[in-house]
């Protein structure tokens, strides 16, 4: 990989000169440059790894997690010269941190949820607080929510407010509900059902950046996990118009649909399938994100095909940055993929990470249960304050 950089370093040294010292490539602080072409043959006894174990391939690395793997010198423009990593929520004692980390630009507070937990509380931080706190840490607030918002798990902004999506509990319908973020928190249940029949457990949701119809997907873990009653459905990608009631069903034949995404231009649709991830972990099923192409009018998608997988666990919530390079929570943290599906990185955190959120440019907020990580890296994300 070192011979095939070299070729490079003319190129590279003009795009971003600020990375290159003579013919070296300058690694960042807290970083770690991993080279290809020495992964590609292992010593045949071993040591080999399974699906669930942690990648870290540099030998006698003195860096503890969290800190930045590079596997391609593009990563080096996400990150910039002096990229950082740090936790700055901590509480050991439930996991108060999973999944919908959903910023709010006007008050620059950060909404998520817990999992894991019994009601998966919706909570929040103010980013402001690392202004004026003395260890580096702040505190969460969990939200005093009404009876519609039971499980949740996915959420994005619309509108200005929060929508959720619950997975469902026991007899109680899965369900889309638009939620005030300020006292009193008062909610509206968007949608519960398709023509009459419950969803599974709806997973996770996001907006369209053109057309601003609600995208989700639905999954059978509520059965699984034995809150939610034998599905009455295929587990399906389904699109929304909150203005006319429609529901249609966009992609199908997934084992378990569950992060969404766009691009940019709304013409790229990603799902992340975390079938590997069931009540019985199963690695040939897949952990593997992929790309369609959304279609004009209907907006279904089409043209299906393997966009990436993931080396460590399975892929969760999906985000984009503004050059459209995809970000994945996995099985070890964050990681980064080009627009091609190249694993360019990853925020390597040790740990399994369900979502991640841009909270303005040059800040990445990643869920780990018990803990919350702030990167300071060089990317912007997408605007989703749609």
């Amino acid at each position: 990989m070192r011979d095939k950089w070299a070729s490079l370093f003319p190129l590279f040294a003009a795009i971003i000169p600020q990375f290159v010292i003579g013919q070296e490539i300058h690694v960042p602080p807290n970083s770690v440059l991993e080279s290809l072409r020495d992964l590609a043959v292992l010593d045949p006894n071993g040591p080999f790894r399974n699906s669930s174990q942690r990648f870290e391939p540099t030998a006698n690395i003195t860096l503890k997690p969290p800190y930045f793997q590079i596997f391609d010198e593009k990563f080096l423009e996400i990150l910039g010269p002096t990229p950082s990593v740090r936790v700055i929520v901590e509480n050991d004692t439930f996991a108060f941190a999973h999944e919908a980390p959903m910023w709010l630009p006007g008050t620059d507070e950060v909404f998520f949820n817990g999992g894991k937990t019994v009601g998966r509380p919706v909570s929040k931080i103010d980013l402001g607080d690392l202004k004026n706190s003395p260890t580096g840490l702040i505190n969460f607030t969990i939200l005093p929510l009404g009876p519609d918002i039971q499980i949740t798990n996915g959420g994005t902004i619309f509108k200005g407010d929060l929508l959720l999506v619950t997975t469902g509990l026991g007899q109680l319908p899965p369900s889309i509900v638009r939620v005030n973020p300020r006292p009193p928190f008062n909610d509206t249940v968007l949608l519960n059902n398709f023509y009459g029949r419950q969803f599974n457990s709806l997973n996770d949701i996001k907006i369209h950046p053109v057309t601003r119809a609600i995208f989700f997907t639905d999954v059978t873990y509520g059965f699984i996990n034995g809150f939610r009653p034998k599905p009455l459905l295929p587990n399906q990608v389904y699109r929304f118009d909150p203005d006319t009631g429609e529901i249609q069903v966009v992609a199908d034949g997934f084992v378990q649909p569950n992060g969404i995404a766009f691009s940019l231009d709304g013409q790229t649709a990603y799902i992340a399938d975390t079938g590997a991830s069931g009540a019985v972990s199963d690695p040939t099923l897949p952990g593997t994100i992929y790309a369609f192409d959304v279609m004009r009018g209907s907006q279904s998608f089409t043209n299906r095909r393997v966009f990436a997988y993931a080396d460590t666990g399975v892929p969760d919530g999906l985000t984009l940055d503004t050059h459209g390079n995809v970000y994945a929570g996995c099985g070890d943290g964050t990681q980064v993929f080009s627009p091609t599906g190249r694993l360019l990185g990853k925020v390597f955190i040790g740990a399994s990470s369900a979502n991640m959120v841009f909270a303005g440019p040059g800040r990445l907020l990643i869920m780990a249960d018990t803990k919350i990580l702030l990167a300071n890296i060089a990317a912007e994300g997408m605007d989703l304050n749609l």
